[in-house]
């Protein structure tokens, strides 16, 4: 059915089925399977890898230092994992899985 909304898996909130962050909470992934950050096929949050592109799917919270699942928010203290690009005409928000935005290219920090 084109009009039918899900709930999203952190909030709760009504979601269309083909959002890529959630308008209420803005974690990302809030609909369906989970998917890689890299190439978008579906994964596990117990996996360690992409099973299609080998990204690592754990990372090192930068504020409380605990290994967490590659996802929007740490999964131990909430910080947010995402970072937006500098670029003044990007502005995208991202996971910092490489040093340089994946919208335009230019570095992010």
């Amino acid at each position: 059915m084109p009009g039918y909304k899900h709930p999203c898996r952190y909030c709760k909130q009504l979601n269309p089925p083909d959002s890529q962050f959630c308008p209420f909470c803005g974690k990302a992934n809030p609909v369906g399977p989970l998917r890689c950050p890299g190439c978008r096929s579906p994964i596990q949050e117990s996996w360690k890898r992409c099973s299609s592109c080998g990204i690592a799917l754990r990372i090192t919270c930068p504020s409380c230092r605990a290994v967490t699942f590659l996802d929007s928010n740490c999964s131990s203290c909430g910080v947010s994992l995402t970072v937006v690009c500098p670029n003044k005409k990007c502005k995208a928000e991202q996971l910092r899985l490489s040093e340089k935005c994946i919208k335009c290219g230019k570095p992010l920090s």
